[in-house]
């Protein structure tokens, strides 16, 4: 199998982060991510607040070499943020003074101010809202990992890559396959649920061994080609590699995780 997977954890790549940050953090991280999943937008709003709340402290440490202890609540997180962005340059790096406050001040906002998991309204906004906070929070570990991995640089980068991934309960990553919980879906959905989970480009050989399909020649003429035709995939033939289309995206939204699949 040709698509390569990360071995080393992101808590591995966030070894750098002192164990006071480190732990609190991810517990609110993984947190959001799995609220995500289960649809819980409540519980997605609480958990970006506490990792604003972790990460502001640790961009505080790390600059002024203190922090507003946990237990106490932070008095007014806008203005907090700001206070980063006032110090030396020679406190740290531009990311962790500016483009960090700036963007846990906007997830922070978020929030509050649009009460993900709120109701009322014409639009039902609670998905879209719950989903920019998580990738809000994605960028934001992406960025801790990068600026304090202690790592090969080829291991930060795969698990920084990694931390895209949709991760969706119908679908199960193990032993570095993925494999589609629902053995009844058509190959053709299991495809579609196979590419949405994944961040970039798939090898046939990948989806062929993913689907246990039985034949690669007749999985690319009878699943992949019709997919192609459809718009929902695009099946590059020189290079064997496929992604998901942005229709083929909507359709799994719509059609497959709206629902228990």
């Amino acid at each position: 199998m040709s698509t390569s997977r990360p071995d080393a954890s992101i808590e591995d790549a966030l070894g750098g982060v002192s164990s006071v940050f480190r732990g609190r953090l991810l517990q609110a991280y993984n947190g959001l991510k799995s609220a995500f999943v289960k649809r819980d937008f409540d519980a997605c709003g609480l958990r970006a607040g506490r990792f604003s709340e972790v990460l502001l402290r640790w961009a505080q440490d790390t600059l002024t070499g203190t922090h507003i202890p946990f237990g106490t609540k932070i008095p007014n997180f806008a203005d907090e943020a700001g206070k980063l962005e006032q110090t030396p340059k020679t406190a740290g790096s531009e990311s962790v003074r500016i483009l960090i406050p700036r963007a846990l001040n906007f997830l922070y906002t978020l929030r509050n101010k649009r009460g993900i998991g709120h109701e009322g309204g014409d639009v039902d906004a609670n998905q879209i809202d719950a989903a920019t906070a998580v990738r809000v929070a994605d960028w934001c570990v992406s960025e801790l990992i990068r600026l304090t991995y202690n790592l090969s640089l080829e291991e930060a980068q795969s698990i920084c890559d990694a931390v895209a991934d949709r991760q969706l309960p119908q679908v199960w990553e193990v032993f570095g396959k993925k494999r589609v919980m629902n053995a009844k879906l058509s190959f053709a959905d299991q495809t579609l649920l196979l590419l949405y989970s994944h961040p970039s480009p798939i090898p046939v050989e990948d989806l062929v061994e993913w689907t246990e399909y039985s034949n690669a020649a007749m999985y690319r003429r009878d699943v992949l080609r019709r997919l192609h035709t459809a718009r929902l995939i695009e099946h590059d033939r020189e290079m064997d590699m496929v992604a998901i289309s942005p229709t083929g995206s909507a359709r799994v939204e719509t059609e497959m995780l709206a629902g228990d699949v």
